[in-house]
C-alpha cells in the first residue's frame, strides 16, 4: 500500500509504502523511528506511540514534523503483543488539495482505497461543472450574438430600425441632429443591373456613411434604400449640413461594380432635437422626412434643414 507505515514495539518504522517515503523527503523512513517524522494525535486527545501500538483499530490524526501542509488521518491496527502496528494513511477530505499539491496519479493510493473513488467522483464533478460553465457560456455568447442581430441589418451590418430606437434611448446628450437620407436613382440600378448591383451598392453607401460618421454617431438603414444617422452633441444647423453635404458628395462619386459603374445621389432632411420642442423619436423622424421631402422637390442632391414651416404628416 502507498500510504502505509509498519512499526515495532519500539516504534521503529520496519516499512513504509512508496507514497509516504516520497512525501517525507528523501532518505526514506524505514530505520527511523515514528516520533521523529510524525506528530500524532488522537481525535479524543494527546497520544503516545505505546498508546498507539496498544489500542486496537485506533483513529489517528497525524502531522508531518515540520510540515504544517502536510497532514494525514489514518487507522493503526495491533500486529500482536509486543509486535508492532500497522498505520493505514490517508489524506482525509484534503485529497483533492493533497492531489494538486504533490502531484499525485492513481499508483499513490491502493485500488480499493475509498480515495480512489472520491477522485473519481471529483473528476466526474469537475468534468461536469466545467462542460456546464463552457454550455453557460456559449448560451451567453449565444444570447448576445441573438441580441445584436435583432438589432442590426442583416445586408450592411449598420443598425436597423429597433437598433436606432435603442440608441436615441441610450445617447448621454439630449443635444443632437437626426439625418434622414434617401437614395436617388437606385432603382435605376436595381431595374438596369440587377439586384446583386443593387446590394452592392448598399454595401458601398454603408461603408461611405461609416466613414463619415464620429465615434458615438449611430448609423441605420431603416428601409430598402433610406438611411438614418443620429448624431449626439451637434447642434449647430450649418455644421450639421455641412457634415450632410459632404456625405451626399461622396454618394454621387460612380460605384464600380463588375465591369461596368452604377451611378446613384442622395437627398436628405436635417433636423436638430433642440429645435423641436422634446419631440419624441417618432416625431423627429417625420420632421426629417419633411424636409427630406423638400430636398427631392427641389430636385434631388441636396439637404435641407427641417423648420416650423414643413408641413408633417
Amino acid at each position: 500500500m502507498p500510504m502505509h507505515l509498519a512499526l515495532d514495539h519500539d516504534g521503529l518504522i520496519l516499512s513504509a509504502g512508496a507514497t509516504l517515503n516520497r512525501l517525507m523527503g528523501e532518505g526514506g523512513l524505514v530505520g527511523a523511528r515514528f516520533a521523529d517524522h510524525f506528530d500524532l494525535r488522537h481525535e479524543a486527545g494527546a497520544a503516545t506511540v505505546p498508546g498507539l501500538l496498544a489500542t486496537s483499530g485506533a483513529r489517528l490524526q497525524l502531522g508531518a514534523r515540520g510540515r504544517a501542509d502536510l497532514a494525514f488521518r489514518g487507522l493503526a491496527v495491533p500486529m500482536g503483543p509486543g509486535e508492532g502496528a500497522l498505520v493505514n494513511l490517508s489524506f482525509g477530505i484534503g485529497v483533492v488539495e493533497a492531489v494538486r499539491r504533490f502531484a499525485l496519479t492513481e499508483a499513490d493510493f491502493a485500488p480499493t482505497d475509498l480515495t480512489v473513488e472520491l477522485l473519481y467522483l471529483y473528476e466526474a464533478k469537475t468534468a461536469v461543472l466545467d462542460e456546464l460553465r463552457a454550455l453557460n457560456a456559449r448560451l451567453q455568447g449565444d444570447k448576445v450574438v441573438a441580441e445584436e442581430q435583432a438589432l442590426t441589418d442583416a445586408l450592411t451590418g449598420l443598425r436597423n430600425r429597433r437598433g436606432l430606437d435603442l440608441a436615441a434611448e441610450v445617447v448621454a446628450d439630449p443635444d443632437f441632429a437626426l439625418v434622414h437620407l434617401d437614395l436617388d436613382l437606385f432603382k435605376q440600378v436595381n431595374d438596369e443591373m440587377g439586384h446583386a448591383a443593387g446590394d452592392h451598392v448598399l454595401l458601398v453607401v454603408a461603408r461611405i456613411l461609416r466613414e463619415e460618421s464620429r465615434k458615438g454617431d449611430t448609423v441605420a438603414r431603416i428601409g430598402g434604400d433610406e438611411f438614418v444617422i443620429l448624431m449626439p452633441g451637434l447642434t449647430d444647423p450649418a455644421a450639421a449640413l455641412t457634415r450632410v453635404e459632404r456625405i451626399i458628395a461622396r454618394l454621387s462619386e460612380p460605384i464600380d461594380y463588375a465591369d461596368a459603374q452604377a451611378r446613384i445621389g442622395a437627398s436628405a432632411g436635417v433636423v436638430l432635437s433642440s429645435t423641436a420642442d422634446g419631440a419624441d423619436m417618432t416625431r423627429l423622424l417625420a420632421q426629417a422626412d419633411a424636409a427630406l421631402y423638400v430636398a427631392k422637390r427641389a430636385g434631388r442632391g441636396r439637404a435641407f434643414l427641417w423648420g416650423p414651416d414643413m408641413a408633417v404628416e
